[in-house]
């Protein structure tokens, strides 16, 4: 029912939606470590960069990424700027601000452990010390979470290769590079007696960068039809305060959230929500902050053992904290937020940082970069869509602005973000919210049903 009314949707409003089929939104926030004026801010048209604090955003189109349809990469960036990008097609990454993407090990030959250039990867982080993580999810092949301490230039597999688990999430703690948390979902298996196991999961920890892996129980955890966890958040200061999401186990098809005291070997429930939650933000040791998109924001102010809703928050399809303490996060960027990226110091005031019609442009690359020759290409559509006029920085008021005669705004409080004019609010809420929690369940369960 859910998929034939989202499609419907799309079938009502085609002129709304962009070339792959969904809504314009913001759903990640990504920052340079020790670089207090750069943002890096995922959409479902590409990735959107600005190193000016917001003031100005230009666009990194799908094309020069690397993939295409109705697919989100998990984005990590490093401390030198390299920007690196999941996909079903290897782990990319750009050494040039976003120009041009290479796949990571595409050089090995066929059959090396250490490569994993065309298979799906679906997990990765880059701990303290600029170590990359990478887990890789397909069907058909050998598993595993692969490292790299030398910049993305080689990786080494781990001890967790599988033909039976896909790997779903990787975190390092950041004050240990030696502590690591992973976990993966594993559809079938073989038991002593020769059957067939159910679909599982799996929760595990290093504390010796990768080396030995010690299992979590998770003991008491309610887990969804298709049972699968992430690890969502590592304390800053303490390795052992972890906190762990369990996809579809809360209430509505909702996610339901633990947090564990002991590095992940016993988990108490702290949340339950009725929607996806989208990121957990651990601020300092008393203040956590759980966003969803239709569930609303919740805050706690006891390190995170309790969580109450907080009123007067954006739409929140994301949210991270910076280094110097900001919080960025995804609004609407109509109705009713007009906030694409939203900036708050305390959580509970918010103000915009960006909308769509101050998109700059395609990001300034040099002939024969992907960038260039793709992005370029596409952005007077885009530009049309959007009507797009650059820069706003210092003039434009927060609150509903006169947009560009091109772009008709949802006029019904809880439209997504769409860019054109002929459909009605109600259509546009029912594709930017329905269309998103859809795909967003698909693709975290994607291709590992059964």
């Amino acid at each position: 029912m859910r998929v034939r009314a989202a499609a419907l949707v799309l079938l009502l409003a085609p002129s709304l939606a962009l070339a792959n089929g969904r809504a314009p939104l913001t759903n990640g926030v990504h920052f340079q470590p020790g670089d207090s004026h750069s943002l890096f801010v995922a959409s479902t048209f590409g990735l959107l960069v600005s190193h000016d604090d917001g003031c100005t955003f230009d666009w990194v189109c799908e094309d020069a990424i690397g993939y295409a349809g109705t697919f989100d990469p998990k984005y990590a960036i490093t401390t030198d700027g390299s920007i690196y990008a999941t996909t079903f097609k290897g782990l990319h990454v750009s050494r040039d601000g976003g120009c041009s993407f290479q796949v990571v090990t595409s050089e090995l030959a066929d059959g090396d452990p250490a490569k994993f250039s065309n298979v799906w990867v679906d997990a990765l982080d880059i701990g303290p010390t600029g170590e990359v993580w990478a887990g890789t999810a397909e069907n058909g092949v050998i598993n595993n979470f692969l490292s790299s301490k030398d910049g993305g230039h080689t990786f080494t597999p781990t001890g967790l290769a599988s033909a039976e688990i896909w790997w779903k999430s990787v975190k390092v703690a950041p004050s240990d590079d030696q502590r690591i948390y992973v976990t993966g979902y594993q559809v079938a298996g073989t038991l002593a007696d020769g059957g067939q196991m159910a679909p599982t999961t799996h929760l595990l920890r290093s504390d010796d960068d990768g080396a030995h892996w010690n299992p979590s129980a998770l003991a008491g955890v309610v887990f969804g039809t298709t049972p699968i966890v992430l690890v969502s958040a590592v304390d800053p200061t303490n390795k052992d305060i972890v906190f762990v999401t369990s996809l579809g186990g809360g209430t509505h098809s909702g996610d339901r959230l633990y947090r564990s005291t002991d590095g992940g070997a016993t988990l108490d429930e702290v949340l339950v929500a009725a929607d996806t939650i989208r990121d957990v933000v651990i601020r300092d040791a008393d203040h956590v902050m759980v966003a969803t998109l239709a569930d609303g924001t919740y805050a706690s102010s006891d390190g995170g053992k309790t969580f109450a809703k907080q009123d007067g928050t954006p739409q929140l399809a994301c949210l991270g904290q910076r280094g110097d303490g900001k919080l960025f996060g995804c609004g609407a960027n109509w109705d009713p937020d007009f906030k694409a990226v939203a900036l708050s110091a305390d959580g509970a005031t918010w103000s915009k940082v960006f909308r769509f019609v101050e998109l700059n442009g395609p990001l300034a690359c040099p002939e024969g970069t992907p960038e260039h020759d793709s992005c370029a290409v596409a952005w007077p559509s885009l530009q049309t869509q959007f009507g797009a006029t650059g820069s706003r920085c210092g003039l434009a008021p927060d609150g509903p602005p006169a947009d560009s005669p091109a772009v008709v705004p949802p006029k019904k409080p809880g439209g997504c973000c769409d860019a054109g004019a002929g459909a009605p609010a109600s259509v546009l809420f029912g594709l930017g919210i329905g269309a998103l929690v859809l795909r967003r369940r698909r693709h975290r369960a994607s291709r590992h049903d059964g």
